[in-house]
């Protein structure tokens, strides 16, 4: 888990929270740690737009800048839409969706439940058959004037959801690896009756106590309660 400084705090609740990764980073909450800690401008975040510099110039106590072009260009709230006729199930867009805002299963329809979207246009590069087309809900209203803060409030919790979501079923995916390592080692003799194969047993002891050790640390590592 990050440690958050009370400035990368108030940086982030600036941020509209479309977890969109053009500032460059993985998330918000990233770029917001890296202003605080001085290793980004606060002029990256497209969706911010120049209202959005703005706020973070009053945060962070520095002089505003103009966007920069490298992360794109500020513009209205989009939301993705699905063409219902191509879309092939793959369930890569929902694996990109920052904010659990498509649903469907695998090799059936998905649909986007258009209040959850934040036009981060993840799930666009990832279509294979491009069936993802971005629609402009917010007309002339581009950067925070086409945000209001309850949405980024509602994406935020649901792109922690969907993190702490990830976490578990992770954790619980290398848990179910660790049960059949160790019910293979139980497997095991514990005696054997040669040279060869003594070798090749204590070969599979190995590989499979080493994959059980890698599996601990991983463990312990992702833990969000360690």
């Amino acid at each position: 888990m990050f440690e958050v400084s009370p400035q990368a705090q108030r940086i982030h609740a600036e941020l509209p929270q479309t977890q969109c990764t053009r500032c460059g980073y993985p998330d918000c909450a990233a770029y917001a740690r890296a202003i605080a800690d001085e290793q980004a401008e606060i002029n990256q975040c497209p969706p911010g737009g120049a209202e959005g510099i703005v706020r973070l110039a009053r945060a962070t106590g520095r002089a505003a800048l103009p966007l920069n072009p490298e992360n794109g260009t500020e513009g209205p709230r989009t939301v993705a839409v699905i063409d219902e006729n191509w879309c092939i199930g793959c369930t890569l867009c929902i694996a990109a969706c920052p904010t659990d805002a498509i649903v469907g299963s695998n090799k059936l329809m998905h649909t986007v439940i258009e209040p959850y979207c934040t036009g981060c246009e993840l799930c666009v590069p990832v279509c294979p058959v491009d069936c993802i087309s971005l629609e402009n809900v917010t007309g002339e209203r581009t950067g925070w004037q086409a945000w209001s803060l309850q949405q980024a409030h509602e994406a935020l919790d649901r792109y922690e959801a969907r993190t702490a979501r990830l976490q578990r079923e992770a954790l619980e995916h290398d848990q179910r690896l660790e049960q059949k390592a160790l019910a293979k080692l139980a497997d095991l003799p514990s005696q054997t009756l040669g040279t060869e194969v003594d070798t090749e047993e204590k070969r599979k002891r190995a590989v499979i106590e080493a994959a059980l050790a890698r599996a601990r640390a991983k463990r312990q590592t992702n833990d969000p309660s360690g």
